[in-house]
C-alpha cells in the first residue's frame, strides 16, 4: 500500500510543478514588453500616466496593475479633402494639400485626443485651413498660383506648428499639391484672361501697324530722294552731253557749212523716206529737195 500510495502522490508533484512554471511564465511574459525603434511608449499604473521616456528595446512592468500603449514615432501624412479658400480678391479656390507630421509629446498627445490619430487630424485639418485662409486672404489668385506659393506654405507651416504644439504635435512640413477655381470662377477668370489677352494682343498689333507706316513712309522718302537725285544726275548728265554735242555740231558747222546742211539734208532724206509706202507732197522747189537740184550740187 506504501508503494502504491508513493505513486500516486509523484504525479501529482510534478503536475503541481508544471503549474507553478506555466504560472511563473505567463508572469513574466506579461510583466515584458518591447519597444520597437519606430514606436513610443507610455507607461500607465491604474489608468494614470507613469512613464513615457522608453528608449528601443526590451522593458518591464507589473501585470495587472500597469498597461502599456504604443504611438507612432515616424512621420506621418495627413492627406486632408480639398478645402475651400477665398482669396483677396473675393475669389473662391479649392486647395488641396497634404501635411507631413509627428508626435513629439505622447503625454500631451494622449491627454488631447486619446491617442486617436483620426481626432488629430481633423484638428490639424481645421488649423490648416484657417492658417491657409490667414494667408490666402490678402493675396490675389495669381499670386496664389504662382506668384508666392513657398512664402504661403512656409508661414503656413511655421503658424499651424506654434497652433499645434501644445497637443503634442510637430508638424514638420505643408505642402499644396493642386489649387484650382469653382467652376463658376475659372468660367469669369479664364473670361477675363482672355480679354486681357485680347487687349495686348490688340495694342500689339496697333503698335506693329505703326511701325510698319513709319517703316513704309521711310522707305517712300528714300525712294523719292533716290529717283529725284538720280533723275538730277540724269539731267545733268544730258545738259553736259547737249553742250558737248552743240560745240561738236558747232564746230563742224564752222569747218564746212555747206557740207553739214548736206549731211543733215542727208539724215532728214533717210528719216523721212523709209518706208516705200510713205507719200509727202512738197513743191517741187521747196527747200526740202534743194541738195536734190543739180544746180545746188555744184555750186
Amino acid at each position: 500500500m506504501c508503494v502504491v500510495g508513493g505513486d500516486v502522490k509523484m504525479p501529482a508533484t510534478r503536475m503541481l510543478g508544471v503549474f507553478a512554471i506555466a504560472a511563473i511564465s505567463l508572469l513574466v511574459w506579461l510583466s515584458v514588453f518591447i519597444v520597437d525603434e519606430r514606436e513610443k511608449a507610455m507607461l500607465f499604473r491604474l489608468g494614470e500616466i507613469v512613464r513615457s521616456d522608453y528608449e528601443a528595446g526590451v522593458h518591464f512592468m507589473i501585470p495587472f496593475i500597469n498597461n502599456v500603449k504604443k504611438f507612432d514615432r515616424r512621420i506621418l501624412t495627413l492627406d486632408s479633402k480639398p478645402e475651400q479658400i477665398l482669396t483677396g480678391e473675393k475669389k473662391n479656390v479649392m486647395v488641396d494639400y497634404f501635411v507631413k507630421w509627428r508626435i513629439s509629446n505622447v503625454e500631451d498627445f494622449y491627454r488631447s485626443f486619446g491617442g486617436r490619430e483620426r481626432d488629430a487630424s481633423i484638428r490639424m485639418a481645421q488649423i490648416i485651413k484657417n492658417a491657409l485662409q490667414a494667408e490666402l486672404g490678402n493675396r490675389t489668385i495669381k499670386e496664389v498660383v504662382s506668384g508666392q506659393r513657398e512664402e504661403i506654405m512656409y508661414n503656413v507651416t511655421t503658424s499651424a506648428d506654434s497652433k499645434v504644439q501644445e497637443f503634442g504635435i510637430e508638424i514638420v512640413d505643408v505642402r499644396v499639391k493642386q489649387i484650382e477655381l469653382p467652376v463658376n470662377v475659372r468660367e469669369s477668370v479664364f473670361e477675363r484672361m482672355r480679354v486681357e489677352r485680347d487687349r495686348i494682343a490688340k495694342e500689339f498689333r496697333a503698335e506693329g501697324e505703326k511701325d510698319s507706316k513709319i517703316i513704309h513712309a521711310k522707305a517712300d522718302r528714300k525712294r523719292t530722294e533716290l529717283l529725284a537725285s538720280a533723275k538730277r544726275e540724269a539731267e545733268e548728265i544730258r545738259g553736259a552731253g547737249d553742250a558737248i554735242a552743240t560745240e561738236t555740231y558747232a564746230k563742224a558747222y564752222g569747218k564746212n557749212a555747206e557740207f553739214y546742211k548736206f549731211y543733215r539734208s542727208l539724215l532728214a532724206y533717210k528719216s523721212t523716206f523709209n518706208s516705200k509706202d510713205d507719200i509727202l507732197v512738197l513743191e517741187p522747189d521747196s527747200e526740202f529737195f534743194q541738195y536734190f537740184n543739180g544746180s545746188q550740187l555744184k555750186r
